[in-house]
């Protein structure tokens, strides 16, 4: 019989679930697409019993439920650092307590109640998740394991090396010296929410300039030839207290921390620059002491430092490895694959002889064998998919107006509306796993357009707008846009505009600054290109995803260009969208132009006002 494992990943943010069966991994999700609470960190139960369904696994069926980390560990580690701070964090040790003695001390119990489930429950350490999530889907038989985050247990980063079905981590970094909590300071600092801001302060580095690195070096961390790093911890607030920083931090960077929401200044767009120029060098440094360390020419990633896209950019470019795998869902919701995988492969000795023996999943034309590009994540398209038939039915039923196009013909309707400058929801297949959408999930748009990135920040994503795009290209063709050739299929690399495509704008950014900068087209592709040139990667294989590379090919045949848009199908502060239903209302609340789910195409002008039904998400079933 197969072994089925379900992973689990909850109670800090992103809770996940994932079910692995004899090292494939089947289906995998995170609850915040059910629950449409965006980076749920309760428990993940509506994933979890959709990952069973979709697997066809029962709960009495289960070998093994596996945990991402070890609650007694972590609760050592906090009481610990309680004593060893008190008097100092006595506040934050009476707010951390309660939960704790109700929920996190008996998550065994808990997760036996909520799935019906009465067989072994495991618990993997916290870095153990994230490198078996790094390691074991990905296409190598040997490599370094590099992972980075806040904090697990007790471990910031970890060092390892994966060979066939053997995975050893060999040192790691301890609390409270974390370059993830480093980052997560000044995101904090610059008035962006901790867990999920991180990614806005990398795209808010570019306006900037690395004036504060210097002090940063000086006076807030050490850091080592082999990459690890000792935090000033009086300058610091997150181990004793309930915020990130305070008035050290105040004193070294001229004043208070930003108000949330309110006007950005310079003063954050440098900050922002200098922790990242920071964070690069870091993470560089750890990965030249992996490599050193243990000799390997391939490099697995994982971690919530590991969604850097610019940090692993330049380790890309710095060639410190080969090839580099990240892990997709990178942050906490991976860890519930880790858990997973951990368990089939360290406790239960399941085989990985080979790439071949990553699953069962072959991507289309591949043959035999998975090629060197193809890993065990499955493009990471591992949701919930639901039924052309399902999605016209409820069309009909609640008549909305559409049109059925044959699926040979589809990609073409969608390249017409987008070379119109049209912007358009596409829901197709399987859902993501992990926080970017890569052409299941999207909203898609025309990068040649000079309006279209603030067009889609302001009418549609009604988020900052400062914030970049992303482009899908064809993977043929990256090379003769970007300044990289090769693959990035989880969105997880930055790479430059080539230089020819590029255009002159000294004159026209004479007197701008910082934000200022944001809408002077500077390539032939401006929707896509940042301040500094550089674009956050997502390249397209016909292998992995067959209709969105027909999509791109068909918009190149129209236009020329063989890259669009992509930005994640959800508006600011909700998770990306699951059922057709939650595409339909995202639509509808926003000023997108079309809607494609599967093979059914619906144009905003022709829709019905929007009358809000509290049964609207309630309609699908989730096979």
């Amino acid at each position: 019989m197969p072994k089925r494992i379900l992973g689990l990943s909850a109670f800090y943010h992103d809770s996940a679930a994932a079910l692995v069966v004899d090292g494939e991994v089947v289906a995998a999700a995170q609850e915040e697409r059910f629950t449409r609470k965006k980076h749920d960190a309760g428990f993940p139960r509506q994933a979890a019993l959709w990952c069973l369904k979709a697997g066809g696994v029962a709960p009495a069926s289960l070998d093994a439920v596996a945990f991402y980390d070890k609650p007694l560990l972590k609760f050592e580690r906090l009481f610990e650092t309680y004593l060893d701070l008190a008097p100092k964090g006595f506040r934050s040790f009476l707010a951390a307590m309660p939960v704790w003695m109700r929920e996190k001390l008996w998550l065994k119990d808990r997760i036996r109640k909520e799935l019906g489930f009465s067989g072994e429950v495991l618990f993997a350490d916290h870095h153990e998740s994230h490198a078996a999530s790094a390691f074991y889907p990905s296409p190598f038989e040997e490599a370094a394991v590099l992972t980075m985050d806040g904090v697990g247990e007790w471990a910031t980063s970890s060092v390892g090396h994966g060979r066939g079905p053997a995975l050893d981590l060999l040192l790691e970094l301890r609390f409270p010296h974390s370059v993830g909590l480093l980052y997560s300071a000044f995101t904090y600092f610059c008035g962006f929410k901790v867990n999920s801001g991180e990614y806005k302060l990398m795209g808010l580095a570019p306006y900037g300039e690395p004036k504060y690195a210097g002090i940063i070096r000086d006076e807030l961390v050490d850091v080592h030839p082999d990459g690890s790093i000792r935090l000033d911890l009086d300058k610091f607030e997150f181990a004793h207290g309930l915020t990130m920083t305070g008035r050290a931090f105040e004193r070294l960077f001229g004043g208070p921390a930003r108000a949330p929401e309110s006007r950005l200044t310079q003063r954050e767009m440098d900050l922002a620059a200098s922790i990242q120029v920071v964070t690069e060098e870091i993470v560089l440094a750890m990965a030249r002491h992996a490599r050193s360390l243990v000799g390997a020419k391939h490099l697995c990633l994982a971690g919530g430092v590991a969604l850097n896209c610019v940090a692993n950019g330049a380790l890309h470019r710095a060639r410190v490895f080969d090839e580099i795998w990240i892990q997709p869902a990178a942050g906490d919701a991976g860890g519930a694959v880790g858990a997973a995988l951990a368990v089939w492969h360290r406790r239960m000795g399941g085989a990985r002889s080979s790439p071949e023996a990553l699953g069962t999943w072959r991507p289309t034309g591949a043959g035999e064998g998975l090629p060197p590009w193809a890993d065990g994540m499955k493009g990471a398209y591992l949701g919930p998919a639901f039924p052309s038939d399902e999605i016209a039915a409820w069309l009909r039923e609640r008549g909305l107006p559409f049109r059925t196009v044959p699926r040979a013909e589809l990609p073409g309707a969608v390249a017409d509306l987008l070379a119109a400058e049209k912007v358009v929801g596409l829901l197709q297949g399987r859902m993501e796993f992990g926080p970017r959408a890569l052409g299941g999930r999207s909203i898609l748009g025309d990068p040649r357009s000079p309006r279209m990135q603030s067009t889609m920040n302001l009418k549609i994503k009604f988020r900052e707008s400062f914030r970049p795009f992303a482009p899908s290209v064809l993977r043929e063709d990256v090379a003769e846009w970007f300044e990289h050739d090769g693959d990035s299929p989880y969105m997880l690399l930055t790479a430059d505009v080539r230089k020819e495509l590029r255009r002159d704008v000294g004159e026209t950014e004479a007197g701008l600054w910082g934000i200022e900068r944001l809408n002077v087209p500077r390539s032939s592709i401006p929707a896509v290109t940042h301040v500094d040139y550089s674009a956050r990667l997502q390249t397209v294989r016909r292998e992995t995803s067959p209709l969105y590379h027909a999509i791109l090919s068909a918009f190149r045949a129209r236009t020329g260009c063989p890259l669009v848009v992509n930005t994640s199908f959800n508006v600011r502060g909700e998770p990306i969208v699951c059922s057709p239903a939650d595409a339909y209302l995202c639509f509808m609340r926003t000023e997108m132009d079309a809607l494609v789910l599967e093979d059914h195409v619906l144009l905003k002008e022709e829709q019905p006002r929007l009358v809000e039904e509290a049964d609207w998400r309630t309609t699908f079933t989730l096979d």
